[in-house]
């Protein structure tokens, strides 16, 4: 068994364990679902033609301002609150209690102590989310507003279930500088009622849903009425398994699959067809589908990248990946930091405003003789010219601290 087939099969053991108190779940057979299977690749092969971000987000015409910010890893995301006035199926978490806004475990009690984090750590865009920001217009407008005030140029759009919106908070909204809003209509039953109250106002307006297979059809035939209603971009999720929303998601007999996290087969054939359909039908809008892939793969490596900027590494010793490369004493190892309020060994001080951030330094758990071979292999990396994923265990470790993964896997 080769390097990656081993950590496809590590990925595959931990899920189980993960998910072991559910005996129902039903994971991908490759003799019963290979009808399934042999569609959803002819879906990825054929979307390869018009993809971003290393072909793991297909797309269709355009995507959206904060979407490309996201990809480049330049966002940040607030959630403003856990508590949640929809009942989604398909939510991955418990949203019932209201929080003080956080985001990657740091807490900001204070709107200016947000913005001028934004500021500090070079953030080109920022996302409000939840819960249901609306729950708490007040204090998403007071956070809105201090982050256009500081960071007059960033990019800012908000998620939102539309349950409570109105004309007077879309106003609110975009009189305070918000960019784009992003309607979950999955939690309204797909009715559009709520996106008209944005139009006119807000300049760019998307509708953000998890792919549902049973509504694939469905929205192929919404895309005109969004359209209409002066919806730029379709976005659409991979569902994804929880052990949380495990017991709602089982109900419709879908097929998972192991990746870092179990995702639901059907929810990407959904998201691929819907696309294939846009394209084929010439449609206005643009769609695109943000994969489980790309959210784990980009999302992660823009975080570590943006820490490690903030740290001050030389931009040439971060990977693509957005681990920091260190070599010492004939000796290659990778890093990465965290962000804490609290000061730790190893720790550097970042004073922002009146707050101190610590930012510590995390060994990424890979360190080997840096000989000729690795050396050389470095630079095969570095130039451009690796093609294949490695098969020695070694240099698939060093690969994965360099190289995001490029598609989405086959299967």
């Amino acid at each position: 068994m080769d390097a990656f087939d081993l950590y496809l099969n590590g990925l595959n053991n931990k899920n189980k364990l993960d998910f072991a108190e559910f005996k129902e779940i039903n994971w991908l057979n490759y003799y019963r679902d290979s009808a399934l299977i042999d569609e959803r690749n002819s879906f990825v092969l054929e979307s390869n033609n018009s993809s971003l971000f290393k072909n793991t987000k297909p797309y269709y015409r355009a995507i959206s301002p904060g979407c490309k910010l996201c990809g480049e890893g330049k966002w940040s995301c607030l959630f403003i609150t856990n508590k949640c006035n929809a009942s989604c199926f398909y939510c991955p978490a418990s949203q019932e209690q209201d929080a003080i806004p956080t985001i990657q475990g740091l807490d900001f009690p204070s709107a200016d102590e947000y913005a001028e984090y934004v500021k500090a750590f070079g953030f080109k865009g920022v996302a409000f989310s939840g819960g249901e920001p609306l729950l708490y217009f007040d204090k998403t407008l007071e956070y809105l507003k201090a982050v256009r005030k500081i960071c007059p140029d960033v990019y800012i759009w908000i998620y939102t279930n539309g349950l409570l919106a109105d004309r007077e908070k879309m106003t609110k909204l975009a009189d305070a500088g918000l960019n784009e809003i992003r309607f979950d209509i999955g939690a309204t039953n797909y009715n559009t009622d709520k996106i008209k109250l944005a139009s006119g106002l807000i300049p760019n307006i998307t509708v953000e849903i998890p792919a549902v297979p049973k509504k694939t059809h469905l929205l192929q035939k919404l895309l005109k009425t969004l359209e209409v209603l002066g919806v730029s971009n379709l976005n659409l999720h991979q569902l994804r398994l929880t052990n949380y929303n495990a017991p709602h998601l089982f109900k419709h007999n879908y097929t998972f699959i192991n990746a870092e996290r179990p995702i639901v087969l059907e929810s990407e054939i959904s998201a691929l067809k819907i696309l294939k359909y846009a394209k084929e039908n010439s449609m206005e809008i643009g769609v695109n589908y943000c994969s489980f892939y790309y959210k784990y793969r980009f999302q992660k490596a823009g975080f570590r990248k943006i820490l490690a900027n903030g740290a001050g590494v030389a931009p040439n010793n971060i990977t693509e990946n957005g681990f920091v490369r260190k070599i010492e004493n004939n000796k290659l190892e990778y890093n990465t930091f965290s962000i804490s309020l609290i000061p730790s060994e190893n720790s550097k001080k970042i004073i922002i405003g009146n707050i101190n951030y610590f930012l510590k330094t995390e060994n990424a758990g890979f360190k080997i003789d840096f000989n000729n071979e690795v050396r050389d292999f470095l630079s095969e990396i570095q130039s451009g010219k690796l093609l294949i994923i490695p098969t020695d265990f070694d240099k698939f470790e060093i690969y994965r601290k360099e190289c995001i993964e490029t598609g989405l896997r086959m299967i």
